[in-house]
């Protein structure tokens, strides 16, 4: 018999514990900006200088952070268990923490794009600056999904969760759709653990036949859920 496999779910909360500005949290990166001036289409027709910067802003602080306990306990999860990680967060701590299944909902910080033609997609680490072409010389953009933009590989996220045997969900607010439904996909018999310090019940979540909440942090949460799946 094969691996079973897990899907999980990650959000804002996880990247926090590494030091990462939130969305939501006060003091946070996005306090000092408003959404609509630096996370939508509209807002890069407007001041697209002002959005390199916000990304450059957090691009840079990436750089300073380090993957913490719980982006590291998912990696143990690959000793028995075929493991998708789907998370809505930008940055690459899952990746760097060993994590050899990652799809990113919301895009990445560390590549970039062309306006032109988004196939045309780039590793990037430093600062973008306007003027930045891509090699058919367009402007080059974040490769992140900003609000009112698509979500291209939510079909396949979808597919993830629909084939896993168990779901985790890690420091999401379980609140921004279209990723808070995902849930939904899974089969009805899977256990759900879901790991937030305030967690919030969505439609979804709260019509699992088998869920556990816990109500910690990413790192205390993960922790416990992976021994105990370890020890089955």
């Amino acid at each position: 018999m094969g691996k079973k496999r897990i899907a999980v779910l990650t959000g804002a909360g996880i990247s926090a514990e590494s030091g990462l500005s939130t969305f939501r949290d006060s003091g946070g990166l996005w306090e000092k900006y408003d959404i609509t001036e630096v996370a939508t289409p509209e807002a890069w027709a407007a001041n697209p200088r002002l959005v390199l910067e916000f990304y450059n802003q957090r691009r840079r602080q990436l750089r300073e952070v380090q993957p913490n306990a719980a982006h590291k306990a998912l990696v143990e999860l690959e000793e028995q268990y075929e493991v998708d990680v789907i998370t809505q967060n930008v940055d690459d701590l899952h990746e760097r923490a060993g994590s050899s299944r990652v799809l990113h909902l919301h895009g990445e910080l560390l590549k970039v794009r062309s306006t032109a033609d988004p196939s045309l997609i780039y590793h990037w680490t430093e600062d973008l600056h306007w003027g930045d072409l891509c090699e058919r010389g367009s402007q080059l953009r974040p490769h992140i999904v900003w609000f009112g933009e698509a979500v291209p590989l939510l079909p396949e996220a979808a597919r993830l969760v629909s084939l896993a045997d168990i779901v985790m969900v890690v420091g999401s607010s379980m609140q921004v759709y279209p990723a808070a439904g995902l849930v939904g996909m899974a089969k009805a018999q899977a256990p759900v653990y879901y790991i937030d310090p305030r967690p919030a019940l969505n439609y979804e979540l709260s019509g699992r036949q088998k869920l556990q909440v816990l109500a910690e942090s990413a790192t205390a949460g993960v922790r416990k859920v992976v021994d105990e799946l370890l020890k089955k």
